[in-house]
This record gives structure tokens, sequence and C-alpha cells, in this order.
């Protein structure tokens, strides 16, 4: 897709530092304008009564809090009736003043995209009034019922549900652990999925989930359900755990594997798409392999028995395609990925498509030091499409961000990715105390959550004609 391993020209000595100076000053410039207009700017509808009821907030409080704050989601307390809101009314006043709530990393000025959770300043005004009026009901006939969520899904309820064969023992040594894990699948006959969601049971503690798809051809896996269900990842040679999990074919190649169908980060709902793009074909004999499943530090010893919902859909007519920037990516960080201590550092990535796309969802990732995330494109003939821009980085919130429609991006436009990076005391998040220089490591299981990535990961397919009218909200 990329003209080059890198697509990025280099730059040397001098002429390098002067220009790295000239993209900081010019990116803090565009995050102090945009601050400024986030302050300022509400298109808001909302009607300011003078003494709003729950009649009012309970529109707010459905499409905005609910979603998360219900049984069996990351909501620390439920929102679902009346009763809820109320109870929890002071603390839904001061986390919507403060703009912590709802969470919403990516800047609404710049790019827009699907099921955006944003308060207005008339909505957060709207809230105040009622809770400084005592919280009423109202008229409960008139009060909006409660939105119907599938309990431990985003999506609604799978066709089925594959388990963990074992519980996973997470080591409470305040540490970070990595483990590979296989599910096996045995199913009646070859079939399709639409999408399959990783459901975490320790919440606090799943930082990222990278799953893969195998696929065993017919004759060449006998049993499946043996073997190991899960493995340090500890490992330099793979192919003596390979074997003990028993994911190798019957003649120890390795069989077909489809990868990143299975994904996790905090906050994450998997991008649903319209059923002609998208899917998986899965065999008869068939198994979940996550990669790399990260558990951050605890303090207590945890058992963690997580799930996948799977939801079966029909052949795909189009399959997504995914790649990244940046670390473990196509394209090089510039300058090279070192963070300093007690330095505010920004980085660059860049790369040039040689063939037209229709991009349809972003993610970008860093860890604790970061601090901005800025990702546009530019065209060969100048032009400017904005990606996404996060002017206040939550290392707690890490979405796949859909657009409303699929973005044309044609080839020979360079997508162009800067993030800034605080490593210094005034990080509240940062976790070396006093900073220390950090580094990205060289594999997986070096990349704790102390230490740090820059990414840039897009989900897309091989453009064609209309792309740009296809309504990706449209998921039936």
């Amino acid at each position: 897709m990329f003209k080059s391993k890198y697509s990025i020209t280099s730059l040397r000595g001098t002429k390098q530092s002067h220009i790295l100076l000239y993209i900081s000053f010019v990116i803090s410039l565009a995050f102090m304008f945009v601050s400024c207009q986030n302050s300022s700017n509400d298109n808001s509808q909302t009607t300011l009564k003078t003494n709003p009821t729950f009649e009012d907030i309970a529109p707010i409080i459905y499409k905005n809090c609910t979603p998360c704050h219900r049984a069996g989601e990351s909501g620390p307390f439920e929102l679902m009736t009346y009763t809820d809101a109320k109870k929890n009314a002071n603390k839904i006043k001061f986390v919507t003043q403060v703009r912590y709530m709802p969470p919403w990393p990516a800047d609404p000025n710049y790019t827009h995209f699907i099921g955006e959770r944003t308060l207005t300043s008339n909505e957060i005004e709207l809230i105040k009034r009622w809770v400084d009026s005592g919280a009423p009901q109202g008229d409960e006939a008139k009060t909006p019922k409660a939105p119907s969520l599938y309990y431990g899904s985003s999506l609604g309820k799978p066709d089925t549900v594959i388990w963990f064969n074992r519980a996973i023992p997470i080591e409470g040594n305040g540490d970070d652990h990595f483990f590979i894990v296989k599910i096996p699948m045995k199913l009646a006959k070859d079939t399709f999925v639409r999408y399959f969601e990783f459901v975490p049971d320790q919440r606090k503690l799943a930082h990222h989930i990278n799953g893969h798809l195998i696929n065993y051809e017919a004759g060449n896996k006998k049993e499946v359900q043996s073997g190991l269900s899960y493995a340090l990842d500890e490992y330099k040679d793979y192919k003596n755990v390979y074997a003990q999990l028993n994911i190798l074919n019957d003649d120890g190649t390795f069989p077909t594997l489809t990868p990143n169908t299975v994904y996790y980060l905090p906050g994450f709902t998997p991008p649903a798409y319209p059923k002609e793009i998208g899917g998986y074909q899965v065999n008869k004999t068939s198994a979940i392999f996550l990669k790399s499943i990260h558990y951050g530090p605890s303090n207590a010893d945890v058992l963690d028995s997580s799930h996948i919902n799977v939801f079966y859909g029909s052949k795909p007519k189009r399959p997504i395609r995914e790649t990244q920037l940046g670390t473990f990516g196509v394209s090089k960080i510039e300058p090279e990925f070192i963070l300093q201590a007690n330095q505010v550092q920004t980085f660059h990535t860049q790369a040039t498509l040689d063939a037209d796309i229709s991009l349809l969802s972003v993610n970008p990732h860093m860890h604790l030091l970061g601090k901005t995330f800025w990702a546009f494109a530019i065209k060969q003939n100048g032009d400017t499409i904005p990606l996404i821009k996060i002017n206040k980085w939550d290392f707690r919130w890490q979405y796949y961000y859909t657009y409303q429609h699929p973005i044309k991006i044609s080839a020979g436009t360079t997508i162009h990715v800067y993030g800034t990076f605080d490593n210094t005391a005034n990080n509240p998040f940062n976790p070396n105390r006093p900073p220390k220089q950090v580094v990205q490591g060289e594999s997986v299981k070096s990349m704790r959550t102390t230490q740090e990535m820059f990414q840039f990961i897009f989900s897309y397919l091989p453009y064609q004609n209309g792309d740009e009218q296809m309504d990706l909200s449209k998921h039936n």
C-alpha cells in the first residue's frame, strides 16, 4: 500500500534540528488555538430551562453515560434509572463540570466520528441546574425509557460465547504480565463471523489484547482441544510454546492465520460496519490465538476468566485491511523514539500511499507519557485531510474511532502523525519519580506500561467508486 517501507524523507544534522523545533512550535500553536476554540464554541441545541427535571436530563445520561454505567460494564455505578441518577447526582455534576466525563478524547472541532460522547456547554449547565435544584424527577410518564442494552456486550446479544479454557492466574507482584492464550473452537460446519468482541474479566488490569484467527484446513488437525490453554510470553523462540499449546498442524507446519481479528484496549468497542464489508470465514476446526494479552500491574493475586462474544454473519464481500504507522509499523519515527528525562518532546512519522483507499477507522496509541496526538493527510495538490486530533491524551481511554462515511485517500497522499510526550515531573501519570529515560523496547514482552509506544493504527478498504457515500453507522 505504501511506496516504500517507510516513505520518509530523511532529515539530517542541524537542518533536522531546526525543522523539528519549527514543527514543535507550529504544533504548540495549533493545539493552543484548538483549546481556545473548545472553551468558547457551543453548538448545543439543548434548551437551557430554569428548573430542569429528569425528563430533561435523561436523554443526556442515556446517550452518553448508560452504555458504560450499567451492569457488566466498566462504570463504577449504574445509571439506568432516575433513582440511580439522583443517588449519584453530585458525582455527575462534578465530573461533567470539569469535563472528565463522558470520556471522548478526540477533538470534535477537528473531526467527527460515529458514537461521539461529548457534552456541550448548555448540557453541562443543564445538569448543574438540575443537581443544584435537588435533582427533581418531574413527570415520570414523559421521561424517556432507558436504552435496551444487552448484558456483557456493546454490540447486542451474541450468537455464541467462547471462554478461556482455564482462568489465567495474575500474580500480585506489581509487575506487568504477558500471556499467550489459545481458545479452541469446534463448529458443526464452516461458517462466517462478523465480529469477535473480547470481554475482559479483569477490566482494571487488561491493557491490550491482540488476537488472531487460526483456521485448520480439512485433514490437517485431528484434535484441537488438547495442549496448554495459556503460557507466559517469555520466549525468544516460539516454536516450542506453539507445540505445547497444540497450535501447529499435525505435521508441524503453521496453520492459516487471519491477523487482528480480536482486539482490545481500555474503552475499546469493536467497530461495527455495514454487512457488506468486514467479517471472517471460520473453519469447522479453528481457534482464537491471543498472541499477546497484556495485564497491567496488580497488588493482589487474581484470576482472569475473560471471554469472547461471537456474532455470525454472511460471507464478507469486501474484507477489511489494517496497518499501522510508528512503533512496530510501516513507517519510521523521527527523531529516534527515545524519551529523555525532564523533557517534553514531539515525534513525527509519515507514509505515502501507492494506491487509493477508503479509510474506515483510526486508533491512536500511546502510553502514560503521551500528551497530544495529531494525524492528518496531505494530498499531492497540497490540500489537507484532517484525520484525528487529541488535545489531552488519556491512557485510560483508547477508542477505535470510526468515520460516518469512509474517507477517500488517493495514491500519492502522505499521512502525517505527530505525537507529543511529557516525560517531566509535571506529568501526573509519569510512573518514574524522578523522571528517567524511556524507550519503546524491542519486542512484545518488553512493551510494558511504563515503556512507550507511538502508533497510528487504521483500517481501510481498497477504494471503490462511491465509497464516500457509504454510511458506516448502518450495521444491518
